[in-house]
């Protein structure tokens, strides 16, 4: 059972005032006797709440304790806050009027900013105000800048979380402190994957890029692991915007949304995770661990901390209890490596040069059928693939694709494009011989339309 307290400091204090008077209120004491017992507590040192020191109390302080407690008990001898109390009284009446009066008319501008301002302005002078002061003010003045900020927001904010696990997932990057690589300094991302429902991180992944192929991967990693979710969460940037990802889900069935521009808000929970992230693991990494050490450190401390302790939200729940009972109550359907690799399978139309290649994924690649040369095809690629592997879609076959050596090319013979020598010794199909029309036309066994009026004259 937990010890009873004081419910504040002031109740503290008047049990600490009830403790010296109180024996003396009990007894039946004449006005002398009275004095006397006053005198002698009065060279008692005792030692106050909260206080290092002790001190002792005066006569007229100890009387005035007494006869509060003879008429009201504990609750008279609470001490009385000052009647002016957070009214700032460093400041004249006529600042605090100016203050209020900007506050209300400019209600996002920070203190900082308000005193900075009138100080140039030379309506205030530096140093005579400080920013404590006058933020009590506007507290007790109700002009507090979080309330005022949140009032002008359009939208009513409402505490809300998924029916159940993998209904919806966020997904987001973390900007950390640089990593070395070979003596370089490299940018730290982390990506990550979060359930709405169980808190559960499903993916997270530390690398040096921040793009969509990434995310990609991650996002990958986590259907092969756990499946697909109804619905993922991402941020607004460019970098979650792209068609392949947006093919992607349409082709899994899952829901792709992003957050409002400049509404953080709306991604509490990952922007939360990403705070207990940096205060209990990252931070301690050091600015100079590889990417390899950011990694196993971030996933020793989701499997051995994250994941087991309580969670405000979950109400005392840790995410991998929940995480596990949504997989004893649900039936997970699991996606097959085919269905992944087709969701993420990019087809684009081009054109094949006179040397029998074509550039794909900034790589350039060679065709072995020297009759394509000059033609639009179509070339199909899996994200996945690193490097691509693509192949050229062509009257339904599938021709592979290779990456041009041009030093081994160098000592390949060239095959014909075309068996042109047969072209004249087989007999031709439809007549057509050029060269055998201009010898007849040339010895006059074909006559023109004009030798024929010529002839009729």
């Amino acid at each position: 059972m937990d010890t009873l307290k004081p419910k504040d400091h002031a109740e503290e204090v008047a049990l600490f005032r009830s403790e010296i008077v109180g024996q003396l209120a009990r007894r039946d004491l004449g006005h002398g006797e009275l004095r006397r017992e006053l005198r002698m507590i009065s060279k008692t040192r005792f030692r106050p709440p909260k206080s290092s020191r002790t001190r002792t109390f005066a006569v007229s302080t100890l009387e005035r304790w007494y006869y509060r407690y003879k008429r009201g008990g504990l609750a008279a001898l609470r001490p009385e806050g000052r009647s002016d109390q957070g009214h700032a009284q460093q400041l004249t009446a006529e600042q605090r009027e100016l203050l209020l009066a900007i506050r209300h008319e400019h209600r996002s501008a920070s203190v900082p900013l308000i005193l900075r301002t009138l100080v140039v302005e030379g309506r205030l002078e530096k140093d005579a105000i400080s920013a404590a002061t006058v933020r009590r003010l506007y507290v007790q003045a109700g002009l507090d800048r979080i309330p005022l900020r949140d009032a002008d927001s359009p939208k009513t904010r409402l505490r809300w979380q998924a029916e159940r696990p993998r209904a919806l997932w966020h997904a987001d990057v973390c900007h950390g402190a640089p990593v070395i690589v070979e003596g370089k300094k490299m940018p730290l991302r982390i990506h990550a994957i979060l359930d709405d429902a169980s808190r559960y991180i499903v993916a997270l992944f530390a690398v040096h890029q921040e793009r969509e192929l990434d995310m990609l991967h991650l996002f990958v990693r986590a259907l092969r692991r756990h499946g697909a979710p109804d619905v993922i969460y991402l941020d607004n940037g460019s970098t979650y915007r792209g068609n392949v990802l947006k093919l992607g889900c349409e082709r899994l069935g899952i829901t792709l949304l992003h957050a409002a521009p400049y509404d953080p808000e709306a991604r509490g929970k990952m922007e939360r995770f990403w705070r207990t992230m940096r205060e209990q693991s990252l931070r301690y990494i050091g600015k100079g661990a590889s990417l390899h050490d950011v990694n196993v450190r971030l996933w020793a401390w989701l499997d051995t901390h994250y994941h087991r302790v309580p969670h405000a939200g979950l109400l005392g729940r840790t995410p991998a209890g929940v995480w596990a009972a949504a997989d004893d109550d649900l039936h997970v359907d699991r996606l097959d490596e085919q269905q992944i690799r087709f969701a993420l399978t990019v087809r684009e139309r081009r054109r094949v040069r006179r040397d029998n290649t074509l550039s794909v994924a900034g790589l350039i690649f060679q065709l072995d059928q020297g009759f394509l040369a000059g033609r639009v095809v179509t070339v199909a690629y899996c994200m996945l693939d690193e490097p691509p592997a693509p192949v050229v879609e062509f009257d339904g076959k599938l021709l592979p694709l290779q990456l041009v050596d041009p030093v081994h090319n160098a000592k390949v013979k060239r095959p014909p494009r075309r068996t042109t020598d047969d072209a004249f010794t087989s007999p031709s199909k439809t007549g057509f011989n050029p060269a055998e029309t201009a010898l007849r036309l040339a010895t006059g066994r074909i006559r023109t339309d004009k030798d024929q009026k010529e002839d009729g004259r």
